[in-house]
C-alpha cells in the first residue's frame, strides 16, 4: 500500500503519537509541525473547538500551500459551566504540568456532587481554495476523586469512563482509541478520506 502523507498542524508530541497510532496502520504517513524546517505561528483565540482547529490547519495551508489537518480538544466540566473547555491546554498556564492541573481540579471538586464531564474533539481539514471541513465528537465521563493510571496524557488520570470502569489513563491504547473523543473524530476523518480516495 502506498503511504499517503497527512500533515497534522500540531507540535504536541502526545497528540502526534495518538494520530500515528490511529492512522499509520491504515497506510498514512503522519507528519507534524516538528517535522518542518520553519516555524509556523498559530494563534488559538477561537471560542469553540471547531474554530481553533480551523485556525491551526489554515495557518499551515497559508504558510505551505498544502492540505493540513488539526484538532482542538479539551475537557468540559459541567459543574464549572463546561470549563476549562477551549482553555484546557492553557488552564493554569500553558506550561504548567498536567500533574499539577489535575491535582488542582481534584481539590476544587472535592465537595462537588455533580462530577459529570466530557472530552470534546474537533478535527478540521483545510486545503488551498477549499472551505474547511470539521468532524467533531465527544466522550462522556466523570471526574474521579483521586488520580488513577499511568497511560495517556493531559486530564486522562482524572477522567473516568464508566462502561470500562477505568480512567482514560488506566486504559490500553486500543481501549482508549476505541471510545475516546479523538478516536471517534478520527473515524469520521478516515471515512471522509476514504470516500474522497485521499
Amino acid at each position: 500500500m502506498n503511504k499517503k502523507t497527512i500533515m497534522i498542524a500540531t507540535g504536541n508530541a502526545n497528540k502526534v503519537k495518538e494520530f500515528k497510532e490511529m492512522l499509520e496502520g491504515r497506510g498514512y504517513e503522519v507528519l507534524s509541525l516538528k517535522d518542518l524546517d520553519e516555524s509556523i505561528e498559530i494563534v488559538e483565540d477561537g471560542d469553540t473547538f471547531a474554530s481553533n482547529a480551523i485556525k491551526k490547519a489554515q495557518s499551515v495551508v497559508d504558510a505551505l500551500g498544502i492540505m493540513a489537518i488539526a484538532d482542538d480538544s479539551g475537557l468540559e466540566i459541567d459543574a464549572w459551566d463546561k470549563k476549562p473547555g477551549v482553555q484546557s491546554a492553557r488552564f493554569l498556564g500553558h506550561d504548567t504540568p498536567y500533574s499539577y492541573k489535575n491535582q488542582v481540579i481534584l481539590e476544587r471538586m472535592q465537595n462537588e456532587e455533580n462530577r459529570t464531564c466530557r472530552y470534546v474533539c474537533a478535527i478540521a481539514i483545510c486545503d488551498v481554495n477549499q472551505e474547511p471541513i470539521v468532524f467533531e465528537d465527544c466522550v462522556e465521563g466523570s471526574i474521579v476523586k483521586e488520580i488513577r493510571g499511568e497511560n495517556g496524557f493531559g486530564y486522562d488520570p482524572i477522567f473516568y469512563y464508566e462502561p470500562f470502569g477505568k480512567t482514560m489513563a488506566e486504559m490500553s491504547k486500543e481501549e482508549k482509541h476505541s471510545i475516546s473523543h479523538r478516536g471517534k473524530a478520527v473515524k469520521k476523518l478516515e471515512a471522509y478520506l476514504e470516500d474522497k480516495k485521499m
